[in-house]
């Protein structure tokens, strides 16, 4: 599959030459690809309260932007439109499938599959992401136009981050199967070609401002500072309204205790990597099974992870789901291969793997499948 994905390409031979570098175009990366969800099956998320989607509608001077849910009356008309929605593998098993053929990218790295209908002259004007994106053609055709600009000035007032200079240097018509490669900041414009519907695969990336905020959080979630402020010599001052000298020195003193490592920069990114977005939830089995009765599933059929559930490692420590996996692990190979290919064979497992698994399926974070 990763031969036809990337062209011919090997992923290591990709990542050295083009991730995060320059586009590439591949024809056909997905022979006989027609997409993984019908136009009624997206407009049916599109209208989900659960889903997060967008509509957008334009002339040829004005743009219109409206978040879901949406109203099936919107999903309709001729002027052009195009509705996006976000997430599509978390509700779909085979759209989580399809994200999870890129994973020679780390899933730290994955961010979710978002798919777009068009009609005729659909799009999202002229714009650059900050992340990585793979573009993948479903049904239909979508021009695409692109360009490494420096010029990222964009329209005032738009309710869209649309570029007010687009000069493309590229330009190609994709078809069912082709796919797009474009790393961050490339500027690129794709408008529909009749109906068509667009998958996205995309990266995260976050800002020095969002990790930096994240982690305080974390800090504060983390640390416990000992002792209360005391000034049993102090001395009169000549003037109330100054910040002495020794007040300050003291609580320089008292935040020193904050601190940090590399064991709790990897514990951070565990949890914070793998946490669900907000709008994801957990059902668990509505009548589950008894622990020999999963345990029977488990050597029968394996098992495999929720679409919504993410599990990483580093150093010997597993996350899933924004929690560390605590206790002795002495099943971290099953662990680290149940994190890769997100599934487990069917096979008689040791029994705290069980314990850990049965516990995970209590929670709705996967099922013996």
């Amino acid at each position: 599959m990763l031969n036809t994905l990337l062209g011919g390409l090997s992923p290591a031979r990709f990542l050295d030459e083009y991730w995060q570098k320059k586009p590439l175009l591949v024809r056909q990366a997905v022979p006989g690809f027609t997409g993984v969800v019908s136009k009624e099956e997206l407009f049916s998320l599109a209208c989900d309260p659960d889903v997060e989607s967008r509509h957008i509608r334009h002339s040829t001077t004005e743009w219109e932007v409206h978040h879901g849910p949406q109203r099936p009356s919107r999903l309709k008309g001729k002027q052009p439109w195009t509705v996006l929605v976000q997430g599509v593998n978390l509700f779909v098993p085979e759209g989580d499938e399809l994200l999870h053929r890129f994973d020679f990218i780390p899933q730290a790295r994955l961010d979710d599959l978002m798919v777009s209908y068009a009609v005729d002259g659909g799009g999202v004007g002229p714009h650059f992401d900050n992340y990585d994106v793979f573009l993948l053609q479903g049904r239909g055709k979508r021009r695409w136009r692109i360009g490494s600009q420096t010029d990222r000035s964009l329209v005032e007032g738009a309710p869209l981050r649309i570029l007010s200079n687009f000069t493309p240097s590229e330009d190609w018509v994709l078809e069912p199967g082709d796919m797009l490669y474009l790393p961050p900041h490339w500027a690129h414009d794709g408008v529909a070609v009749g109906e068509c519907m667009t998958y996205s695969i995309g990266f995260r990336t976050p800002t020095g401002a969002e990790l930096g905020n994240q982690f305080l959080a974390y800090l504060q979630d983390t640390i416990c500072l000992e002792g209360v402020y005391r000034d049993p010599d102090l001395a009169l001052q000549a003037n109330s309204a100054e910040i002495g000298a020794p007040m300050i020195d003291q609580v320089a003193q008292m935040l020193a205790a904050i601190r940090w490592d590399r064991e709790m920069i990897t514990d951070f990114l565990g949890r914070y990597l793998s946490e669900p977005k907000a709008h994801v939830f957990y059902e668990p089995p509505e009548t589950p099974l008894t622990r020999q009765r999963f345990a029977g599933q488990l050597k029968k059929n394996g098992f495999r992870l929720d679409p919504r559930s993410v599990l990483l490692f580093a150093d010997g420590r597993f996350f899933l789901n924004g929690e560390a996996v605590e206790g002795s692990l002495p099943c971290q190979s099953q662990l680290a291969e149940l994190g890769h290919h997100r599934r487990l064979p069917a096979t008689d497992h040791d029994a705290a793997l069980v314990d850990l698994l049965y516990g995970w399926y209590l929670d709705g974070y996967g099922n013996p499948a």
